[in-house]
Formats: C-alpha cells, structure tokens, sequence
C-alpha cells in the first residue's frame, strides 16, 4: 500500500507532472469524478485488506488474497506504461518491488492453511 502511494507522491516531482495535472489530466486522462473515484478505489482496496488479512477466516482470507493480488499486478505494472525512459529506473524500481511483494502474497496465499488449527 505503502508503495503506491509514495510512487504517486514521488511522481509529483517529475518535471512537468504538476502542469498536466493542473491542467486536469493524468496519463491522459481527464481528471473529473470518475477518475478521482477509481483512484480512490484502487488505493482503499489495499488499505482494506491490511484490516482484511487480520479480520477474515483464513479460507476467505486466502481466498480474497488471490484475487486482489492476481488484479494488481497488471494494475501496478499499467503504470509504467507511457513513460519516459528518463523516469524508467524509477517506475522500474517501483513497478519490480510491488510485483515482488504481490507474488509474495500470491505465493503465501497459495500454501495459507485451508483451515484454522
């Protein structure tokens, strides 16, 4: 979760990033209510699933793990697309550690318990 939003953060540094947000676009992408709604959503489904991973029984749980997981690799990896090669190391470096840390979700999900001990 951490990730996401210092990357977004981070991005506010690139040169000329402000501008277009200014101006209402992001990505090329108009910045009104439904892309304000979906950039909300997108950062409150990790938020939820700290609470989630603690809260829920380890079947749904696992369950819940693998789907959000398996969704926010190509959503972690979309953001790199349209990007300069001047910012590549960035978003690499970026995009690589939340793949990593997903696959890591992904793999403990896999092998969780099936049932509570």
């Amino acid at each position: 979760m951490f990730l996401y939003i210092y990357v977004d953060y981070l991005a506010l540094y690139k040169p000329g990033f402000l501008d277009d947000l200014l101006a209402g676009t992001v990505h090329e992408f108009d910045t009104g209510p439904t892309f304000v709604a979906i950039a909300l959503t997108l950062m409150a489904i990790p938020i939820l699933m700290i609470l989630l991973s603690v809260t829920l029984p380890a079947r749904v749980n696992r369950t819940i793990n693998l789907v959000v997981a398996t969704l926010y690799i190509p959503v972690s990896m979309f953001n790199a697309a349209g990007e300069t090669w001047t910012y590549s190391y960035f978003y690499g470096l970026s995009i690589g550690l939340e793949v990593l840390l997903l696959a890591f979700i992904l793999r403990s999900a896999w092998n969780w318990p099936r049932r509570t001990a």
